[in-house]
């Protein structure tokens, strides 16, 4: 990973408010790095941090928007991750709301999860990410090699 990181924003319907809320208040940092969400949910984090930035910034200020999750947004990302085009993932799901996308949404967690991706699934876990030395540095994960398990069954309980 390189210094600027490439930084996924993703929100279900009922936690737009609370990303949009987090971004709003750690837009000085995220304007240093590459935005991507899926649909609605960039649409409304650009809104938020143009609000607060000088004219000329604002105007020069961009998140790569993709589809909306449930259109194939999430799978874009879980893409992105596969390809090393995505640093950290901040993904406030809905714990109490069930989704028409559930698979998808539990697809781009697992992808996450395989290439090491940072990835924060609630408010404090994103603070600490985006508050960490690391951020603004170098940084190179250790990947697990998955090829061992390639042509394996796979157990299940």
């Amino acid at each position: 990973m390189k210094e600027i990181k490439r930084i996924a924003l993703v929100a279900h319907d009922n936690r737009k408010k609370d990303l949009i809320a987090w971004a709003d208040w750690n837009q000085e940092v995220l304007v240093r790095h590459k935005l991507y969400s899926t649909g609605t949910t960039g649409r409304l984090v650009e809104e938020a941090i143009r609000k607060r930035l000088p004219l000329d910034a604002a105007a020069r200020f961009e998140v790569t928007k993709l589809k909306s999750g449930p259109l194939g947004g999430d799978q874009q990302l879980g893409a992105m991750i596969s390809d090393g085009e995505i640093d950290l993932l901040i993904f406030l799901w809905d714990p109490m709301q069930p989704q028409p996308h559930d698979v998808d949404v539990k697809a781009l967690l697992r992808i996450a999860v395989l290439y090491n991706i940072p990835t924060a699934c609630n408010r404090s876990t994103a603070d600490f990410m985006i508050s960490s030395p690391l951020l603004d540095d170098r940084y190179e994960p250790v990947l697990k090699d998955y090829s061992g398990y390639i042509g394996r069954p796979v157990l299940c309980d």
